[in-house]
C-alpha cells in the first residue's frame, strides 16, 4: 500500500449526540470534552495508519470557532497530515449538524503530534 493510499484509509471519523451532561452553563460543549474527544479520534486515526503503539506528544493549535450547543450531532474526522520518522501529526476537524435540519458547519480545528514507541516505550519508526 503507498503512502497515500494508507492516509486515506486511515481517515477516522466518529459521531456523538451533544447531550446535557456534556455541555457548560452556556449550554455549549465542554472545550475539555471537545479536547479529549479530538485526541481520542486523533489516537485511532494514527493506530489506524501504522498499527504500532502510540502516545501522544502535544496538542496544537485548537480553534474553537463556532459553540456546540446541547442537543445537536457532532462529527469527528481525523486526518493524518504529516509523516515522520517516529512521530505523526494528526489533524481533528469538528463539524456540529442541527439534529432536525441538513446544515453542517466546521465548529473546531485542531492537530495532535503522536509518536510511535516500543514495549520500553522508546520511540521506533511510524513505518517498517
Amino acid at each position: 500500500m503507498t503512502l497515500e493510499e494508507k492516509i486515506t484509509y486511515s481517515q477516522t471519523s466518529i459521531f456523538k449526540a451533544v447531550f446535557p451532561n456534556t455541555t457548560n452553563h452556556y449550554d455549549t460543549l465542554y472545550g475539555g470534552t471537545a479536547m479529549a474527544l479530538m485526541d481520542e479520534v486523533a489516537f485511532i486515526t494514527g493506530t489506524r495508519f501504522c498499527r504500532k503503539r502510540l502516545v501522544t506528544v502535544s496538542s496544537d493549535r485548537i480553534d474553537f470557532t463556532k459553540p456546540i450547543p446541547a442537543g445537536t450531532i457532532v462529527e469527528l474526522v481525523g486526518k493524518v497530515e504529516r509523516v515522520g520518522r517516529t512521530s505523526l501529526k494528526i489533524g481533528v476537524e469538528i463539524f456540529v449538524e442541527q439534529m432536525y435540519e441538513e446544515q453542517r458547519e466546521l465548529a473546531i480545528r485542531g492537530t495532535f503530534t503522536f509518536v510511535a514507541i516500543d514495549q520500553h516505550k522508546q520511540p521506533i519508526p511510524v513505518l517498517d
